[in-house]
């Protein structure tokens, strides 16, 4: 799988905005889960990481370029945990083929919560 990280400067409607920690911890386990789901069964080329910052919320979206879902994709362990992570935090899941028609996606929107004033 080709491997490729790039950084570009968010929109000015995407600035990073701060997150609680807990919505940190769940952003970077979803993502987590997300990408060994790849590597484990999407036969994928490439994998996609994009985080949208919106008003009141993250959005986090992992698409790879593998041959999609499969029947065992009614909901794995992996998949489960992802959708129930998300809704801890008052968020949402959805999962399924890629837009593009070739791959599989996630998508995640997790509520901001209250942001930690100290670290």
């Amino acid at each position: 799988m080709r491997r490729r990280l790039s950084r570009r400067s968010p929109p000015a409607a995407e600035t990073p905005l701060e997150l609680s920690h807990d919505v940190e911890v769940a952003a970077y386990r979803i993502i987590q889960e997300s990408l060994t789901n790849v590597v484990k069964h999407a036969g994928a080329g490439s994998a996609e990481v994009h985080l949208a910052w919106e008003r009141d919320a993250l959005r986090v979206t992992v698409t790879d370029d593998g041959h999609g879902p499969g029947p065992a994709d009614a909901g794995g362990q992996g998949l489960i945990g992802i959708r129930e992570r998300a809704a801890a935090g008052g968020g949402d899941a959805m999962f399924g083929p890629a837009p593009s028609g070739r791959g599989f996606q996630v998508s995640v929107r997790l509520p901001r919560g209250h942001a930690e004033v100290a670290r």
